[in-house]
């Protein structure tokens, strides 16, 4: 089979996906009921898998037709970048790009640069997921992932950049030190109720501690303390703590605008410490593409500035620390 026969049925197979019936991807496609129908026969047949079940009152997908609409996706959305490429004599950003972010530093950060993006570009037809598993940007389709965390050893298909570090820091509400008093030191601070972050098993995550003699960047001790109450996601932690909960570690990008207006306030800013990285990701076979160009270096410049903060009182100043990974 040549390649162009390989081909033959995607646009069609993907209509009827999105669309949700063949009388309304026939319409799209300006073809007749029978000739989207008989496609997608040919196509099962050569694939020789069910693409779509039939048995229900709505059209669905068969897992196979799940997995293969990915890669046709994926395929089809290739071909149009390559084509307007090589068409555009400015070889302008245009066509779908797929972009995952996590959650909350996603609707936080990621969006507000997302929406200046697309206006900027509006050939470019943004489509944003928001996960805090790990996602394989090649498995998922993805043009572009944006992550908190990983090492410093990617797979050799992913580019990737690092834009800097969390700033980590000790927080309250003002009116939580006034009935408890500010702590003064670490084992004050130890004696304090503590709102901390849970994960899905039930732990909590230990506070991050340095000695304060040292560079932020200085290996970490990870300190246990008992919650008075476990949150697994960081904006309820910031609101249990602007409720006068308790003290809570964070990353001075989720509690920045609070610090500003006051709504809470830094507590031991010496114990202020290095968290994690942040990475843009992508998919090498993809970043000739103008798109994903203009994205990664979009995100270099308005994502940076929120990593690598270092705290001086309330209000918070941010420098940039970008450090590049080769790409």
């Amino acid at each position: 089979m040549t390649p162009a026969e390989r081909l033959k049925g995607l646009e069609t197979f993907v209509a009827v996906a999105d669309a949700g019936s063949f009388t309304a991807a026939a319409d799209r496609l300006n073809l007749t009921n029978s000739a989207v129908g008989k496609a997608i026969a040919r196509l099962e047949g050569r694939l020789n898998r069910p693409l779509f079940d039939r048995s229900t009152r709505r059209l669905e997908m068969t897992d196979a037709g799940a997995a293969f609409y990915k890669v046709c996706v994926r395929v089809l959305d290739e071909l149009e970048s390559a084509e307007r490429m090589l068409s555009s004599p400015q070889i302008a950003p245009s066509g779908r790009l797929r972009v995952d972010m996590p959650a909350t530093f996603g609707r936080m950060h990621g969006v507000p640069a997302l929406l200046t993006f697309a206006e900027k570009y509006p050939q470019v037809t943004p489509h944003v997921s928001f996960t805090d598993r790990f996602v394989d940007p090649v498995e998922d389709g993805l043009d572009v992932v944006v992550r908190i965390g990983g090492g410093d050893t990617w797979p050799a298909a992913l580019g990737h950049e690092c834009l800097g570090h969390e700033e980590l820091v000790f927080c309250a509400a003002p009116a939580y030190l006034a009935r408890h008093g500010a702590p003064r030191a670490l084992d004050d601070l130890l004696e304090h109720d503590a709102v901390l972050y849970g994960r899905a098993d039930g732990s909590a995550s230990p506070w991050l501690l340095r000695d304060p003699g040292k560079d932020r960047s200085t290996a970490l001790a990870r300190q246990h303390v008992d919650g008075r109450i476990v949150l697994g996601q960081a904006e309820a932690q910031v609101a249990a703590v602007e409720a006068g909960l308790g003290i809570a570690q964070l990353a001075t990008w989720v509690v920045e605008q609070q610090l500003r207006e006051g709504r809470l306030q830094i507590i031991l800013p010496e114990l202020a410490t290095q968290g994690l990285p942040l990475h843009i990701v992508w998919q090498r076979s993809r970043q000739h593409l103008p798109k994903v160009q203009a994205l990664i270096a979009h995100f270099g410049q308005t994502l940076g500035i929120r990593m690598g903060a270092h705290t001086d009182g309330a209000a918070g100043r941010v420098t940039d620390e970008r450090a590049a990974s080769a790409a």
